[in-house]
C-alpha cells in the first residue's frame, strides 16, 4: 500500500548519505586549508543530514518498507571554498525542490505521516540553502578578506569539542 512512499523515502536516504558525504569531504578540506568556521559549517550540516537519514529509515521502517542504505552518487572533489559553496547551495535547493514534490506524492498517496517527513526535511534544506547562500554573497563581496576572517578560532565550538 505505502511503495510509493518507501520508494520516495529511501531516495531521500540515498540523496541524504551523498549530502553527508559530501559534505564531510568538504569539511576535511576546509579544515585543512584552515578555514575554521566554514569547516564548522560543513560539519554541522553533516550531521543534520545523517538526521535525516535517520528519519528517513525511520518513517521506511514503520511502513514495513526496508532500509537501502547506498549513497545517490559519488563525493564530487572539489577543493576550492567558493565552488564548494556553491556546490553545497545547489544540493541544497536540488533537495528543496525534490521534496516538496514528493511530499505531494505522499499527500496523493494518502500517506500524511511521510508528507510530514518531506516538510520537515523541507524547512531544513531552505535553511540550509540560506546558509550557504549567505556564504557564497560574503565570499562574493569580500573575496580573500572573507576567506581571512575563516580561519580564526572562536564563534561556535563545532560539534563535539570541548568548551
Amino acid at each position: 500500500m505505502y511503495e510509493k512512499s518507501i520508494e520516495l523515502l529511501n531516495k531521500a536516504v540515498a540523496d541524504e548519505m551523498q549530502a553527508v558525504h559530501q559534505y564531510m569531504y568538504f569539511h576535511f578540506h576546509c579544515e585543512d586549508q584552515g578555514y575554521e568556521s566554514l569547516s564548522r559549517l560543513f560539519l554541522r550540516t553533516a550531521i543534520e543530514e545523517m538526521h535525516h537519514v535517520e528519519r528517513c529509515a525511520e518513517r521506511i521502517l514503520f511502513l514495513e518498507g526496508e532500509v537501502e542504505m547506498e549513497a545517490a552518487g559519488p563525493v564530487e572533489k572539489i577543493h576550492e571554498v567558493k565552488a564548494m559553496l556553491e556546490r553545497a547551495r545547489a544540493m541544497e535547493d536540488q533537495s528543496r525542490k525534490e521534496y516538496n514534490v514528493w511530499a505531494n506524492e505522499c499527500a496523493a498517496q494518502n500517506d500524511a505521516g511521510s508528507r510530514k517527513v518531506f516538510e520537515g526535511l523541507i524547512d531544513d534544506e531552505e535553511r540550509h540553502y540560506s546558509q550557504y547562500d549567505l556564504e557564497v554573497q560574503r565570499l562574493a563581496k569580500l573575496g580573500e578578506r572573507y576567506l581571512a576572517l575563516s580561519t580564526l578560532k572562536g564563534g561556535e565550538p563545532a560539534v563535539g569539542e570541548a568548551d
